[in-house]
């Protein structure tokens, strides 16, 4: 019945224009999930629900007692964890990371947590952004620049190469590709760093949907990312604010577009960047008029939109916790990224933006049907996740 369902769904859906179909989608997905999942909007908890939008950073190689992140898991029921090699805070390496065997076991032990299915993520683009060091037995991973200067085969040879690294480790979500176009060289978190694969947007666009294609292959889901575009940045949004009002243009929306048009795009991951032409007030994670209006209205996206990480200067040094939380979510939000991994170390985190959330949903601040759409998405996400 289920199936059947699903296939008419699938069906009525394409005929329809796109200013209708999110609206579709999203009560579909909830249909779906009360047909085909234990996990249902109908049984869950309130709490449980916000605790699903959670993606969480930790401390630790192995899980031991009294790591936060097991109650995390378990009492909160926290969706999604986020690796890392290099502690911040610690100013040190030796956080999550120390070998293929060592990390296939941590993932394996983590997923033993819930029978709901978790997203564990890492940042593993290559080059200069590369988690999966050949320090630690890994092979080798190049920069997006390089593979766009040295062609497709390349990309695939490397894609390819991480996809499958990634899924023999347990690892089922990926915050790559990078589809920023290189509009400033000298942009320091993006041009500086050859996270883009070109300065034509076409060619970001086609070396992109190639990770894509070979991260589905393998059981990994990607995520595209820093939408709107990060590219023509003069400044980093990990230290402080970002103005991009004087330097962005459309063109960098074309991966989008064109990506989102494939069907292969799951996920996209918002940038802290502010841009006055798109939001007079608040910097894209914590937009409306950015996430719900211009990403799922008029490029038409219904999947799943992470935050960039919350603990960035962008946002911690003019904001508050609950302040970005709150807007966060009201934008459109679905999986907020609190990595643990920026200027502080808070083993509550988890805690707390539970409270805060439940508290303005019981204010009337953020509508219950916000959550209730953000928790169908990632459950179907989840549901669609072969890893």
């Amino acid at each position: 019945m289920f199936t059947l369902i699903q296939g008419i769904y699938l069906i009525v859906v394409k005929k329809m224009k796109k200013a209708i179909r999110v609206y579709i989608t999203i009560t579909a997905s909830v249909i779906f999930m009360l047909f085909g999942s234990s996990h249902t909007l109908k049984t869950l908890p309130l709490k449980k629900q916000i605790g699903q939008m959670l993606m969480i950073g930790f401390r630790g190689m192995e899980l031991s007692p009294g790591n936060h992140i097991m109650e995390d898991i378990t009492q909160l029921n926290v969706g999604g964890v986020i690796l890392f090699d290099y502690d911040m805070p610690a100013k040190k390496y030796g956080r999550n990371i120390k070998s293929p065997q060592q990390l296939q076991k941590l993932t394996a032990d983590l997923q033993k947590l819930t029978d709901t299915k978790l997203l564990i993520a890492i940042d593993q683009e290559g080059g200069k952004v590369n988690r999966l060091r050949t320090v630690y037995g890994f092979p080798a991973a190049v920069s997006a620049k390089f593979q766009g200067k040295n062609g497709v085969d390349t990309t695939v040879k490397y894609a390819a190469q991480t996809a499958v690294t990634l899924a023999r480790l347990g690892i089922n979500f990926n915050f790559a590709p990078c589809v920023d176009v290189d509009v400033n060289p000298l942009c320091p978190i993006i041009g500086k760093l050859e996270r883009s694969f070109s300065a034509d947007p076409d060619v970001v666009s086609q070396h992109a949907e190639i990770w894509l294609t070979e991260q589905t292959k393998q059981g990994v889901t990607g995520c595209v990312k820093h939408f709107p575009g990060h590219g023509s940045a003069n400044s980093d949004t990990h230290t402080g604010a970002t103005d991009v009002t004087g330097t962005w243009t459309s063109a960098e929306l074309t991966p989008y577009r064109t990506l989102i048009r494939t069907g292969k795009v799951k996920a996209v991951m918002t940038a802290h960047v502010f841009n006055a032409a798109l939001d007079a007030r608040y910097p894209a994670t914590m937009s409306e008029a950015v996430i719900t209006g211009l990403l799922r209205r008029e490029l038409g996206f219904e999947g799943v939109v992470v935050t960039d990480d919350l603990a960035m200067g962008a946002l911690v040094d003019h904001y508050s916790l609950e302040e970005i939380l709150v807007r966060a979510v009201l934008a459109g939000a679905d999986v907020l990224c609190l990595s643990n991994n920026g200027k502080t170390y808070d083993p509550h985190i988890a805690q707390k933006a539970v409270a805060i959330i439940y508290k303005a949903v019981q204010d009337g601040r953020i509508p219950v049907q916000r959550i209730e759409e953000s928790y169908a998405r990632i459950m179907k996400l989840k549901q669609d996740t072969h890893l």
